[in-house]
C-alpha cells in the first residue's frame, strides 16, 4: 500500500493505493494524520478508488484513524470506495460508521456543511 497526501479547500485527501493490509503502514498512516493535527488540518477524505483489496488490519487501520480525527474534532470520510471496498464496509457493518460518498468532491464538499 502506498497513499499520497493533499489538501483541497478545507480538508487532507488521503490516496491509498494499492492493497490495505495495516502493518508498517498504519505506523506511517497515523504519523501523517498526527502531522495534519498539529497543522490544524483536521477534515480528511480517504479515496478508495485505487484500493484493490482490503483485509481486518486495513479495517482497523480506517478505524483507528477515524477515532484519531474525531478525537482532535475532525472527521474522516470515505470516497470512491469499489464495489469490492464497499461490500466489505456492508458485511462488516461499518458502512454505518464512515460517512461514504461516491465522488471525491462530494466527500469534500460534505466538510462545508458542518
Amino acid at each position: 500500500m502506498s497513499f499520497n497526501v493533499s489538501e483541497r479547500y478545507n480538508c487532507a485527501i488521503i490516496e491509498f493505493k494499492g492493497n490495505v493490509m495495516g502493518g508498517p503502514d498504519a505506523v506511517s498512516l497515523n504519523e501523517k494524520l498526527h502531522e495534519l493535527i498539529e497543522k490544524n488540518n483536521t477534515n480528511v477524505v480517504f479515496n478508495l478508488s485505487k484500493v484493490k483489496f482490503m483485509n481486518s488490519s486495513g479495517l482497523g487501520m480506517m478505524i483507528g484513524a477515524l477515532t484519531t480525527m474525531r478525537k482532535a474534532g475532525g472527521d474522516l470520510r470515505i470516497a470512491n470506495a469499489t464495489d469490492k471496498i464497499e461490500s466489505l464496509l456492508i458485511i462488516t457493518k461499518l458502512i454505518t460508521v464512515f460517512k461514504h460518498y461516491k465522488s471525491l468532491d462530494e466527500a469534500v464538499d460534505s466538510f462545508k456543511e458542518n
